[in-house]
């Protein structure tokens, strides 16, 4: 398996990103899917990386840095696009990527990861627990809600 930086542009890429957009649209109705659209996964302060072999991309995610708006001082990063296709699964691959997006948002001086996973996400959030992230309240542009889990890892 090989860490690889993503073009979100890039066809195989595209297909990925629908596959996750039609996964969440049928586990979560449109007002509380958080999908970041391939044009702000393409932005040059954005690491999006994916796992692959040598004929397949297997999973992919993205830290997207933020600035906390109750504290403009504060700087995060949200990881988004955490996902690992079907057959990959039990692998250990989502685990490399988030271990990836981790040391990269220890490398550039991060000081706290965040993110928004659904309920139904159980194997994430599991993963997410496993790592050192706890639950939290809505952050950032993100209204509570029901379906939602907030979650961050502190890094220092």
């Amino acid at each position: 398996m090989e860490i690889i930086n993503l073009d979100p542009h890039h066809p195989e890429v595209s297909q990925l990103l629908r596959d996750i957009d039609e996964l969440m649209n049928t586990l979560y109705p449109p007002s509380s899917n958080q999908l970041i659209p391939a044009d702000e996964l393409a932005a040059s302060d954005v690491y999006f990386v994916g796992a692959r072999t040598e004929s397949a991309l297997m999973g992919c995610g993205a830290l997207v840095p933020k600035t906390d708006e109750a504290d403009c001082l504060t700087p995060y990063a949200e990881l988004k696009r955490v996902y690992v296709q079907p057959p990959y699964r039990g692998l250990g691959v989502s685990r490399h990527i988030m271990q990836t997006l981790i040391d990269h948002a220890r490398e550039v001086g991060f000081s706290v990861l965040r993110l928004e996973t659904g309920i139904r996400q159980t194997e994430a959030i599991g993963l997410y627990t496993s790592l050192g992230f706890v639950q939290r309240e809505a952050f950032g542009s993100y209204e509570p809600d029901p379906l939602s889990v907030y979650m961050e890892l502190a890094l220092s």
